[in-house]
């Protein structure tokens, strides 16, 4: 199983292409969850071609799916048509691909701290992933937290997918180191969930996106967490260029973190 994932860019493919050999690295694709992609059929197929055509495997990728203003559980039908219609687009570009999993946001509303809201979202996103993965039988679907504050939410639902082998969480560490809650609350909440990791640093306070170790995020308690699991997860190396993924392999090597412990 390919444990390393990196996010290719069209621009930089053959370096990409080189990394994924070198590494046994899967491919993550960013490129289809921008509304302008997913709506320019041409372009569309002209990127999932260019991947199709590399020579590698590609039954360990993933896609990262839509997810700008996506709400699931949205009481306006309208609203919810929309965002239905993205996770199809975005399903069934990962099935054009022979990916494995697509990755998509919890986007609920951090400070609508209502109760009945957040049951809502409970009973509604269990219902609508349940669906989904029926339609898509072959696919796995990863729920990641993004501008969530507390893992209590998005722990709930996959507590109450733990039947569905196929839906896991995808947990995202500097999302949570910036979230206001405890990392230990994160790491603690996530160890049964987590298959599927993006890892990047930052300053404790934006979403940077930094190389691993150019920020202040604790390496060396995110080392004792992975060493602690039973069930190691894939981890996606979630950088914005080829020269920062380069130094968070060097810094995860030199500094023995996993996959490289």
């Amino acid at each position: 199983m390919n444990t390393i994932s990196c996010i290719p860019t069209l621009k930089q493919l053959s370096s990409y292409t080189a990394f994924s050999k070198e590494y046994h690295a899967a491919f993550e694709y960013n490129d289809f969850f921008l509304p302008a992609v997913l709506d320019n059929e041409e372009q569309k197929k002209r990127i999932i071609e260019t991947y199709k055509n590399l020579d590698r495997d590609r039954s360990h990728d993933t896609v990262h799916g839509a997810f700008l203003d996506v709400c699931v559980n949205s009481d306006d039908p309208k609203i919810f048509s929309v965002s239905d219609l993205r996770v199809h687009q975005s399903m069934d570009i990962a099935n054009e691909l022979g990916a494995k999993a697509v990755i998509f946001h919890t986007n609920y509303i951090v400070n609508f701290r209502l109760q009945h809201y957040l049951d809502t979202w409970l009973t509604r996103n269990e219902q609508y992933w349940k669906r989904i993965l029926k339609e898509y039988p072959k696919m796995q679907i990863y729920l990641e937290n993004m501008f969530d504050d507390t893992p209590v939410l998005l722990t709930k639902l996959a507590e109450r997918m733990k039947e569905e082998p196929r839906f896991s969480v995808c947990f995202d560490t500097a999302h949570a180191f910036i979230s206001g809650s405890p990392l230990y609350d994160w790491f603690r909440d996530m160890k049964p969930y987590a298959a599927h990791l993006h890892i990047n640093d930052n300053n404790g306070i934006e979403d940077l996106h930094q190389a691993v170790g150019r920020g202040i995020f604790p390496w060396e308690n995110f080392r004792d967490w992975i060493a602690s699991l039973e069930k190691k997860p894939s981890i996606l190396i979630e950088v914005r260029s080829f020269e920062d993924l380069q130094q968070s392999v060097h810094f995860m090597q030199q500094n023995k973190i996993y996959p490289f412990d």
